[in-house]
């Protein structure tokens, strides 16, 4: 540490009240962020935008927040037990410590993130360690007052394109968006109809309409994509995000046919391209995803997939292993017993799995069903056993859905207030 009372092996931090002496060495690699930053201060200004005040005779460093609150995180990132709340403090005002040295949510017991996650449902608050304000003036780094206008019209810029609440401009943005992504998806379909079909070869024109809508589109699609990529804050973050690698998958396919047909013809006696192109251009129903980016409820269910992929997984496992016992035995009982009166349809064990599958989910086609009395019994309790198999993880599925769903809803409200804001001013 170059800055501080020279000779000096140790600092002392004063947390509202409660002095803890620390080495420099042990400051250095210290887990809080904060505290760590104080050994690349050069100046009394660089130590003043991370403390409150300084004290150079004593070496002592002042931080105008909750003592107790400090106390129960320096014993959890010394390793004496896990991190939770301190006695008769509010969940809130806990966690906006948490965040002020650095740690989240995530450091939290389990029994503590449910806490926290009820208190921010019942106070309409959600927090983000992104956005300004939270962590507080004193997050800014040195030199950061240069780079300020560029750095806000890149989040301004980021924010109109990723945040549809965000602003006026990001909801024109986005209805414009949602616009060129439901004529996109009327002309796919009605590209199918057999009248289209005929019209078109009839009348070119049509086709070269339709084919025009559809530049248009790509080109919209085309454009948003690589100024989004321009303006994102990680580039290699950005391009592995799940909604970027669908809008790639949806936009590329366009520019393959057109190089397919450029380099083939519209004619070519080759049938595989044709096929190709007919795939490829079916690809553009990738676009519906894209309305994901613009309604809570599709981001709902992607946030929740993403969270509950483990139930899913166990999900699954419960529904493969009751269908290999199924399956097994209803092959048995309808056809390896009695093989003059057998039942056809069950004549092996991945054929009788279709019929175990539609049994467990209730769906119950009536194309194959047992006839003998054994396949009957089996059948019921095929039955009941999907039920519960399925209700099973269901519940943790469900909580999950709505912890997603509220802090979306808090997320979008919160840009809404400051797109009232912007309105008003």
């Amino acid at each position: 540490m170059t800055f501080g009372r020279s000779g000096a092996a140790s600092v002392v931090l004063n947390v509202g009240g409660a002095r803890y002496s620390l080495s420099r060495e042990l400051l250095k690699d210290f887990p809080l962020r904060r505290v760590s930053r104080l050994h690349g201060c050069r100046s009394e200004r660089d130590v003043l935008e991370v403390c409150d005040d300084y004290d150079r005779e004593r070496n002592e460093y002042f931080f105008d927040r909750h003592s107790e609150a400090f106390g129960f995180i320096l014993l959890y990132v010394r390793g004496h037990g896990k991190l939770r709340f301190a006695p008769r403090m509010c969940e809130l005002s806990f966690y906006n410590e948490m965040i002020y040295w650095g740690l989240e949510g995530a450091h939290l017991e389990y029994c503590c993130q449910r806490r926290l996650d009820d208190r921010m449902s019942d106070t309409y608050t959600f927090y983000s360690a992104d956005e300004p304000g939270v962590l507080g003036r004193d997050e800014a780094r040195p030199g950061g007052a240069e780079a300020a206008p560029s750095r806000r019209w890149l989040e301004r810029m980021r924010r109109t394109f990723e945040e549809p609440t965000s602003s006026l401009a990001a909801q024109i943005l986005a209805s414009v968006s949602v616009v060129f992504v439901i004529v996109s998806m009327v002309v796919l379909c009605a590209s199918t109809l057999p009248d289209w079909r005929n019209a078109a070869a009839d009348n070119r024109s049509l086709d070269d309409r339709s084919r025009i809508i559809e530049a248009i589109c790509i080109g919209w699609f085309t454009a948003e994509c690589i100024v989004r990529f321009i303006v994102s804050k990680n580039k290699c973050e950005f391009v592995k995000r799940p909604l970027n690698i669908i809008d790639l998958l949806a936009i590329t396919p366009y520019y393959i046919s057109v190089l397919m047909t450029v380099f083939t013809g519209e004619n070519s006696q080759l049938q595989r391209a044709g096929v190709t192109l007919r795939v490829l251009r079916m690809m553009r129903i990738f676009w519906v995803i894209k309305l994901a980016r613009h309604f809570i409820g599709l981001q709902t269910l992607g946030l929740t997939l993403k969270r509950c992929y483990r139930e899913m997984v166990m999900l699954l496992v419960f529904i493969c292993v009751a269908m290999a016992i199924f399956s097994a035995l209803s092959q048995l009982l309808e056809h390896g017993l009695d093989l003059e009166t057998s039942n056809k349809d069950f004549t092996s064990i991945p054929a009788a799995c279709w019929w175990v599958i539609i049994s467990m989910t209730t769906v119950g086609y009536g194309d194959m069903y047992p006839i003998t009395v054994p396949g009957r019994i089996l059948g019921g309790v095929c039955v009941v056993s999907g039920i519960v198999l399925l209700a099973l993880p269901i519940t943790f599925i469900y909580h999950s859905f709505v912890q997603c769903y509220h802090e979306l809803k808090f997320r979008s409200a919160r840009y809404s207030r400051s797109l009232s804001a912007e309105f008003l001013n």
